[in-house]
Order: structure tokens, then sequence, then C-alpha cells
């Protein structure tokens, strides 16, 4: 069994098998190591030519034992912290490690079995022969580097790999995937890379029944999960961001300071408050580093897009007391779409402050400007002869005005501290506020009559803000009773949003000339602003306590346990005066994993949820309580060649209550009796399969998805099934990285992304097809000086296909990008 070591913030961990000898990095040429020795005897003798960049020590001997063709070993403690200038030029294999280890004070030595040795030098003595050796014993090794970040926790900017064992969201513990009684799929940093990921709605298509979910004016990061549409379920570095008020959606998360997306299938309440059923997505940030690295990227894309990224990271005093982090970006981009464009502002700086090696206070902060054209999507309820699809029209057509604006300004202030009492018992607390502010000028529309005529209104927020505020802490400690592991995690979260909103109208009535989405017609100016003003004050407040426990017992057991207790307060002051809604619930979850062989696990749980308010919709004017879910979930997971290629397996049976139906008694108001269901499953891989080809994939499969209880009044009716959810979905990506000879810094890479038939809105009235996207990478990496250089291309779309992206249950179908190009240029140093 894998013994798992306590890990600093700034401390890299390395990791040789699943079993033993935690702390040893391995480097070198896995065609090396039949003749390892020969090898190492015949580049002694003779030079060669390297180009390696400047960087961490432990990347640069990567680099050079993989060129020279060695075997090569040294303690992960030993290159820690410790940065290499590179090596350029002519260079026998005695020279390079010369050249890569001064000023390091490690040296190296040739073992009787032709590897090499990287070891603490000698301290001077006055009698050598008491010397004591400092070597380790020679462990004859070859593979590529296994980097920090393969853990939580690691940021390490090189690596290059698809896999992660470890991940957070699922138990805010440092465990491995395989003793995860859930499903969980992490997207690195390198999966971002090669697909130039700049937004989450890109990065949806490598996980599992993830389905984007379009919204009327496409400004907001929503999706379908399991299902379940779900709107609030961004969370950054665990904490939620809520991305919902009163009037509208709040806009979209940039992804510059992101070193991986982590996504949490089913129901998470239980760590993190209320959320919807399908599941969560955890953005996890990029760390202020030891070491420094610098990148700056370019991008260039199809219809005017624009975008330029900074990331610089490294000590600020000679010691690593101080380190830092700034990431940046820059967007200015057109859209397929007519009038359709953005401009965007991000700058995010952090600090961190290592007072000792157990305790560090980061300070965090993201500032983001965003203006944009909203795209108000296109109308389908003309449908076509067959009666049951979306009538076709160019796909850039838009029937929203020029000057609709969306101006929003965020400022999010975070301040980030842990202590480590000892080796087993760490407290940490996060605490974040986020303020920002909305202008709002949107055209919203009706359905279309069967020819194609919509009728338009108009709406002015001006503003719509919102201040946020978010504390956690956490005590995490292990410890054994009887022999028995235990890790423990105790804590509690407080979150509270106030909200308000003005919206001035338009007169008459907020009406607009009516368009035609077969021949638009448009206005070119904006009326005047009417004197009628709809103002809501609106304000959340919850808290929670939770406790969970790990325990690890005989024959390979893992067995996971824990409840959540929320209290959650909603006043809104829209309707009848002022009305306040408070509700509470204890969440269990539970769940077991049997590691019989290091390869599998099989793994089963059962979670519940605390979900989203309903709404002052009760016949006496009150809030209706809020809603429920439960889940089972059983599966297996897979690992092979020492963690390089991990799969998952997993059926789900998901159920949410207290849907609101229509009380009989009174039409405008609701009772609770409705109830929804959906059950599947999921398979996924993520890894490499050989030296340099990597590849994820992911598919669903989702038969039932429908209302299972409500009344006459019901809408959507018993037995309709929820839109925008297919049976099949699911993509494929692959790369594969040329490792040696002329072509060596040559990456090719294609993928596809399906996703089936699926119904368009509540009703079931019409169908949205199916489509099927190609999409293909290339790049081409080499060093100049110290410095990295690489130019990539990746085609989005190549076979040019129109489809829509998903459907917001009503009136609009937002349809996908055509064939699209997007070039870049990086340095990295």
């Amino acid at each position: 069994m894998q013994k798992r070591a306590t890990q600093h913030p700034h401390r890299k961990t390395f990791t040789l098998t699943q079993q033993t000898l935690t702390g040893l990095v391995m480097v070198g040429s896995l065609a090396a190591q039949p003749a390892a020795a020969d090898n190492t005897a015949q580049a002694k003798r003779s030079q060669q030519t390297f180009h390696i960049s400047g960087g961490t020590l432990s990347h640069a001997l990567s680099q050079f034992a993989g060129s020279a063709g060695i075997v090569l070993s040294a303690d992960a403690r030993l290159t820690d912290g410790k940065a290499s200038r590179g090596l350029n030029g002519q260079f026998s294999v005695a020279e390079g490690l010369s050249a890569l280890l001064a000023g390091s004070g490690l040296t190296y030595q040739h073992t009787a079995n032709g590897s090499v040795l990287v070891a603490q030098a000698p301290k001077p003595v006055e009698n050598l022969s008491q010397a004591e050796p400092t070597s380790l014993p020679a462990v004859k090794v070859s593979g590529k580097a296994v980097y920090a970040n393969d853990k939580v926790g690691g940021n390490d900017p090189y690596n290059s790999n698809y896999h992660r064992k470890n991940a957070s969201s699922a138990t805010k513990t440092d465990t491995p995937i395989m003793e995860t009684p859930f499903s969980i799929k992490v997207l690195p940093q390198q999966v971002l890379r090669d697909q130039q990921v700049v937004s989450i709605r890109d990065s949806l298509r490598n996980v599992a029944g993830v389905i984007p979910l379009a919204t009327s004016q496409n400004v907001a990061d929503t999706f379908i999960s399991r299902g379940f549409a779900n709107n609030t379920g961004v969370y950054r570095d665990g904490y939620s961001f809520y991305d919902q008020v009163a009037c509208c959606p709040t806009g979209l998360r940039e992804t510059a300071n992101v070193e991986r997306i982590e996504f949490l299938k089913g129901p998470a309440s239980i760590l993190f408050g209320r959320a919807q059923p399908g599941g969560i997505i955890n953005l996890v940030t990029k760390q202020p580093l030891a070491t420094p690295y610098y990148s700056l990227q370019q991008q260039i894309g199809s219809y005017d897009f624009y975008r330029t990224t900074l990331d610089a990271t490294g000590p600020l005093t000679s010691d690593d007391t101080l380190l830092y982090r700034f990431n940046m970006a820059y967007q200015d981009a057109g859209s397929f779409r007519e009038f359709v464009k953005s401009d965007r502002v991000f700058v995010a700086p952090k600090l961190r402050w290592n007072i000792s090696p157990r305790t560090q206070v980061t300070l965090d902060l993201e500032y983001m400007h965003n203006e944009d054209t909203p795209d108000i999507g296109n109308v389908p309820l003309a449908l076509n002869p067959t009666g049951n699809k979306p009538s076709s029209m160019p796909i850039n057509r838009n029937i929203g005005e020029e000057w609709s604006t969306l101006k929003s300004d965020r400022v999010l202030v975070g301040l980030d501290w842990s202590h480590q009492f000892n080796d087993n018992w760490t407290l940490h607390h996060r605490f974040n506020t986020e303020r920002f502010e909305n202008k709002f000028v949107g055209v919203y529309s009706s359905a279309a009559s069967p020819d194609g005529t919509v009728q338009r209104g108009l709406f002015n927020v001006d503003p719509s803000e919102a201040e946020r505020y978010s504390s956690i802490l956490d005590l995490t400690g292990k410890f054994e009773t009887w022999g028995i592991k235990h890790t423990l995690l105790a804590g509690g979260d407080y979150f509270s949003s106030d909200e308000s909103t003005i919206e001035n109208d338009f007169p008459p009535g907020g009406q607009l000339s009516a368009s035609n989405i077969f021949n638009p017609s448009h206005q070119s100016q904006l009326p005047q602003v009417g004197d009628d003003i709809y103002h809501e004050d609106y304000s959340i407040e919850w808290y929670g306590l939770y406790l969970q426990d790990q325990i690890e017992l005989p024959y390979n057991i893992h067995v996971l346990g824990g409840f959540r207790y929320d209290n959650a307060e909603v006043r809104d002051n829209l309707l009848d005066g002022i009305v306040t809604s408070q509700d509470d619930k204890i969440s269990p979850r539970g769940g077991l994993v049997w590691h019989p062989v290091s390869w599998l696990s099989l793994y089963g749980s059962y979670t519940e949820n605390f979900g989203a308010a309903n709404g002052q919709q009760s016949s006496d004017g009150t809030f209706l309580p809020s809603q429920t879910a439960q889940q089972w979930e059983a599966g297996l997971k897979t690992e092979f060649w020492n963690g390089r290629f991990t799969s998952t397996f997993a059926y789900f049976d998901l159920t949410r209550q207290n849907q609101k139906t229509t009380d009989p008694a009174s039409p405008t108001r609701a009772i609770l009796i409705g109830e929804a269901q959906s059950r599947g499953v999921e398979f996924e891989t993520t890894g490499e399969l050989l030296p340099g080809w990597k590849i994820i994939t992911a598919y669903a499969y989702t038969p039932f998805a429908e209302v299972t209880k409500g009344n006459e009044f019901s809408f959507p009716k018993v037995g309709t099934r929820f839109h925008g959810v297919p049976e099949h979905s699911g993509s494929v990506w692959s790369t594969y990285e040329v490792q040696g000879g002329n072509f060596k810094g040559l990456s090719f890479g294609a993928g596809m992304a399906a996703v089936g038939e699926r119904v368009g809105n509540n009703a079931n009235t019409y169908t949205v097809p199916g489509y099927a996207t190609v999409n293909l990478m290339g790049r081409y990496a080499w060093n100049v000086g110290r410095t990295r250089v690489s130019a990539q291309l990746n085609v989005d779309n190549l076979l040019d296909k129109t489809y829509a992206l998903g459907t917001n249950g009503g009136n609009h179908i937002p349809f996908g990008a055509p064939l699209t190009f997007m070039g870049s240029l990086r340095v990295e140093y």
C-alpha cells in the first residue's frame, strides 16, 4: 500500500512506485534501460549537442538524461527548490552533469550497474577517513520525471502529464483517486494547453455526462451534469462563486490563473454547501513557486480573436520567505455571430509568506473587467415541415441589436493561511470577499410564430450589484486507533451575498419592433429609457458544519463516512414586502472502496444534497422549502503503468425532490410534490499509453432523465425528459510528442466530441439534432538559449459542421462555432 507523506506548499514530493521509496525522482529514457551500462560508458567518452532550457533542476536533469541516453536517479529532497540555468552546446555526460549541478551543492557518481546517481556533495572534513557517506544506494531506474503536482499541492509548470493520482475536491484532503468512493475528473494544465482552453465551457467536452447549457444571452458558465441543469456550480479553490443573481447571470469566469479543473460528479453539499445535485466544477488556481518561471503567450484566432496572457512567479527574498505569482490576460474577440464581441481585462496577483516550514499565509487578488455584446441566440420554435425540428437558418443570424451591452467589474480579495501543528495535524482557513457590478442593456424575444415572426422586448439593468463573503475553516488530522488509520476532517463554512438590482423599463411597456428570424429587421438606436423602475433586494446567508472520517481497514478496504449540518436563510423584498425563508438540514454521505490489487478499486457510495431555494411560491405567500437530492453510485477504477493511465466506470442513480408544481387551488402558486430522477453510466480514461502518447476519453449513457412525480398542473409534466440531456455523449482526445531525433519537440493531436439528439424544451415539443465535431492540434517547441519557445495551431470543427451547442429549455438555441483556427506563440523561461 502506498504511503502518503504530508506536503508543504513549497516542498515537492516524488514517487517511485506505489509501494516504496517516496521521495525519489526518476529521469531518463525507457529506451535506454536494456543497455544502460553500455550507453553510459560510451556517453562518458563522446560529446553530444544539448539544448536544455532553464527551469527547475529536476526538469533539466530529466531532459539531460533523456537526451544522453543514460539512467539517472536523484533524491527529490536534494533537487527541491533548486534551479538550473540550462545547457546549450557540445558536452560529454561528465561535462554536462557538472555544468547542470554547478552551484547546487550536489555532485554525481557512476554506479557499478552503469547508472548515474546524484547526491549531496560531501562537506570538507579534516579527517577524510571519518567522513560519513552521503549518497543513497544506487537504484537503477528509467522513465520520465514524476512531478510534484501529480499529487495535490504541486504546481510545476513543466509537468506535461495528463493524469493526476490525487484530487482534493471530493474529500478536501490529499486523497488518491483510487481510494475515493466518488467519481471525479481532473483536467490538468497540459490538457488545457493542448486544447487551448480559454473558457470553462471549452473544457467540458472532456468530462463524461457534462453538457454546456445555453443561456438566452450566452454570458454565464452554466452546464448540465448527470441530467440536471446547474447555474451555480462553479467554485474557486473550494469556495462558491454563486454565479447567479436575482436578475441575471453574472458573467463568464477567466482561466488564465487556473492550474487544473476538478469536476466532482453528483451531490457535493457535504463539503461545499448548497449546490445543484449533478456536480460542481472546482477551479484550482496557480500558486507561487520558489523556482522562477515566466511565460508569455499570444493567441490569434478566427473571427478577430486576440488574447495575450502572462504568467510570472518566483521568490522575492533570497531565503524564499516571500513568493509571488502574477497572472494577466487581455482578450479582444469577435464572433461568427452578428454583432457579438467581447473585451476583457484580467489581473490576478498572489503573494505567499512562508512564515516557517509549517506556517504559510497567502494573499490573493483578482480583478476582471468585461464588456460584451450579449448573444440572444436563435429562436427555434418556427419548426420545419416535420414539426419537431428547428428550421434551418444562417448560424450567424442575430435577432438582437448591436447596441446591446453587458459591462461588468469584479474584484476578489482572498486570505488563505495554514498551520501544521505536527506531521499529522493541520489547520487551514480561507476567507474571500467578492464585489461585482453589472450594467446590462439586453433584448429578449418571444417564441416564433409559424412564419418566423418574433416579438421583442428590452430591459435595462443599471446597476446590478452584489457583495459576497466566504469563510472556510478546516482541521485535518491523521491518527491510529487499535492499528486502524484515520484521516479526520472537521470544519465549517459561512457564505453570504447581498444583491441589489434596479431595472428601468422602456416605453411603451418595454417593447421593441418585431422581427423575423428568416428576414430580421434592426433598430439602429437604443430607445430612451423610461421611468418605470423594478427594484429588488435579495440576500442569501448560510453556514454549515461538517465532519468526515476516512478509515483504512485491513485487506485494503477504505471506508469514508461523514455528515453536514446546513442552516440557510433567503430574504427577498420583490413581491409582498420582505419575505424570509429559513431552512436547515443534516446531509449524510458514506462510501466504501476495496483496493484488492494495485491496479483495481471497487467502490460504492451514498450521498445526500441540500439544494437551491425554490423561491416565494407557496399559497400563503412564503418561500417553499429548498430542494433536496440523494444519489447512489457504484463503480470501479483502474490504474496501470505506475499510475500513468487511469480509468473510471460509474453507475449512478440520482433523485431530486421538492420540485415545484402548480397548486390546483391557486394557479399562481406552487406546492412541493414534484420529483425528478436520472440514471446512467459513465466511462472515462486519462493518461499515457506509451512514452509521448497521451489520451483522455469520456462517454456517458443516460437512458433515464425525466420528471417522475407531479400533478395534472405540473410543468414539466410527469414522464417528460429533461431538456438538453442526450442519451449518448462522449469525446476522445489524443496527442503524441516525438521523443527524440531530428523531430524532437514536435507534437500533434486529434480528437472528436459527440452529443446525441436531445429534447429542446421542458414540454418536449421538439428535438435538437445530435452532432460530432473533429478537432486537430499541432505544436513545435524549441530552445533559444535558456528560453523555450513553442508555436501551436488548433483547428476546431474541422469538417465545419452546423450544430446546436445546447438549449435553455425555451425559445433559444445558440449554435456552436463553425470551422475555427487558433494559433499561439508561447515563450517560457
